[in-house]
């Protein structure tokens, strides 16, 4: 689930010269123009201290490996996969990686933009009936539709899940299962990204996820950062934190972001030596990165 989901479409071009043969005009012959790829593959590779989904601890505090490639056509069309891996009791019993795909269209008018796709999120080998709220049996996943605007270094999206949230179940304040779904879960991303010049920059994030079905499950995260880039690696620092409800510590409502570090087999036992954590709680995140 990459933090802010934004796909950049690189642009390449080549410029021509014109060689005179003769004096006379009349007898100027042009050299032959390289022909300009219509296509674009990137890849992406990070190391972070610890990875966050709109603002919830995927992997219980612990680093995270993260990479990816992305296609781009410059009609505007792109296709991408990205991984990481994850914690089994931060929503994914028995699995520890996530592979996302996704794929849409982006165009740009001057300083304004759009962008309009769908994604994917998978967890392989991970139970989704662990959930303990009612979940499908299968694998843990995620689809979603977006839509994105942007105008200069600020940016909006939305997301709207068109199944079952991360196959999550409706659940009332005891934590019980309601049997209502939660397609329909909305999240809203506002992100802005400020280069200062000299490979410095900054970036702030305000989201905003609409849980349907799931009491206490809507919550505001946020984001404050800044990066250097230190040719061609992106060293950066930012502060997570989220209104969550993740208390740990016998609240007398439903905590649905309070996390345990392990979860097993289709029962949900916890592991022997499981602990318990608001996932949602603030963090700083120190990472590197590079885009080749």
């Amino acid at each position: 689930m990459k933090t802010t989901l934004s796909f950049t479409l690189l642009a390449a071009s080549l410029s021509a010269s014109v060689m005179a043969q003769t004096p006379d005009p009349g007898q100027a012959d042009a050299a032959p123009v390289a022909a300009t790829s219509a296509h674009t593959l990137s890849g992406n590779l990070g190391l972070f201290s610890s990875y966050r989904f709109r603002g919830i601890d995927q992997t219980f505090g612990k680093p995270a490996l993260q990479g990816g490639f992305d296609y781009a056509h410059t009609s505007g069309l792109y296709l991408g996969n990205w991984n990481s891996n994850v914690n089994s009791g931060a929503g994914f019993p028995d699995g520890n990686l996530e592979m996302d795909f996704y794929g849409g269209y982006k165009t740009s008018f001057g300083d304004f933009g759009i962008d309009v796709g769908a994604i994917y999120y998978y967890y392989p080998g991970s139970e989704a009936k662990v959930l303990g709220v009612g979940a499908s049996s299968g694998a843990v996943n995620n689809k979603e539709l977006y839509l994105g605007v942007s105008w200069k270094f600020v940016s909006l999206k939305y997301f709207y899940s068109i199944d079952d949230y991360f196959s999550l179940r409706g659940a009332d304040r005891a934590g019980l299962a309601t049997g209502k779904n939660t397609h329909g879960s909305q999240y809203f991303d506002l992100s802005a990204n400020y280069d200062l010049g000299d490979g410095w920059g900054i970036n702030g994030h305000v989201g905003r996820l609409n849980l349907k079905n799931v009491y206490n499950g809507n919550y505001t995260d946020w984001k404050v950062g800044v990066t250097k880039d230190l040719s061609g690696w992106l060293l950066a620092l930012s502060y997570i934190g989220t209104n969550a409800a993740g208390d740990c510590s016998g609240a007398s409502s439903y905590q649905p972001y309070c996390f345990t570090n392990s979860m097993s087999d289709d029962r949900g036992t916890l592991e022997v030596g499981s602990h318990t954590k608001d996932a949602g709680r603030g963090i700083a995140v120190v990472s590197v990165s590079r885009t080749f």
